[in-house]
């Protein structure tokens, strides 16, 4: 069966952090891997998608996700996709359309405002989340007539601070854009750090002006059971590595 993580400030809308139990992937992809970009069987990935638009009560090709190359470039979606857009970050007004974001350690974050008809999902690694990828999520989707301060953003499922070390340049490259990055590093083993990337993640959606934000407090790496992460799979020598999907629908 498929385990779903869902969040109160989001209810009522459809809505799941899914985690890796209930698939049909087999090998270092076991459960529910969801990622076309993975070696693993493409119509096996396509079992575990449609079981994920079923849970949402979508078709599967109303479950939407996107090609996601770290940016933050944000597409507004009206309808299915013949193609994955190069995007981070995906809005919709439209009902009965799910909006997924794919993540392996990186933040995935579902937005709405339920009383504008408006719901989000974004994919926020640390340079999505830099370059501004939360900000412009919030920007287009009140474009759509979405209020910021009525908004509320859940965090899923990603990687936590005790487990994302890091080198000095990545602060380097923080400190550079503005020093008070600063407060979301900590002192690990000799020159390393140690990266609070949903910490990061709420500071940036609250700075927008977000009403409400907040992280599940899951990590994705110390749990391997219910969780793919990418950092755990390099650290363990292993090919290829699955792909939680977590999605959000009018």
């Amino acid at each position: 069966m498929l385990e779903i993580l869902t969040s109160r400030t989001l209810a009522p809308l459809r809505h799941g952090f899914f985690t890796r139990k209930g698939g049909a992937s087999s090998g270092v992809f076991a459960g529910l891997n969801c990622g076309p970009g993975s070696s693993d069987q493409s119509a096996v990935v396509s079992i575990n998608r449609a079981r994920v638009a079923g849970a949402l009560g979508v078709a599967p090709d109303r479950l939407v996700s996107m090609n996601q190359v770290h940016s933050a470039d944000v597409v507004t979606v009206s309808g299915p996709l013949a193609e994955r857009p190069r995007a981070d970050a995906m809005v919709t007004a439209t009902r009965g359309l799910a909006l997924a974001v794919l993540t392996a350690d990186c933040q995935p974050v579902l937005l709405a405002d339920p009383a504008a008809g408006v719901v989000g999902a974004a994919h926020a690694g640390w340079r999505g989340a830099l370059s501004g990828v939360l900000e412009a999520t919030v920007a287009a989707m009140a474009a759509l007539g979405a209020d910021p301060a009525r908004m509320v953003a859940v965090i899923g499922p990603t990687i936590s601070q005790r487990a994302y070390e890091v080198g000095p340049e990545m602060l380097e490259a923080f400190m550079d854009a503005d020093p008070g990055h600063a407060r979301f590093f900590a002192r690990g083993a000799g020159d390393r750090l140690l990266f609070d990337l949903p910490g990061f993640g709420l500071s940036r959606l609250r700075a927008a002006g977000v009403g409400t934000a907040e992280w599940t407090r899951h990590c994705t790496y110390a749990d391997p059971g219910l969780f793919y992460s990418y950092r755990r799979a390099t650290h363990g020598g292993e090919a290829d590595y699955g792909r939680l999907i977590s999605a959000i629908r009018l």
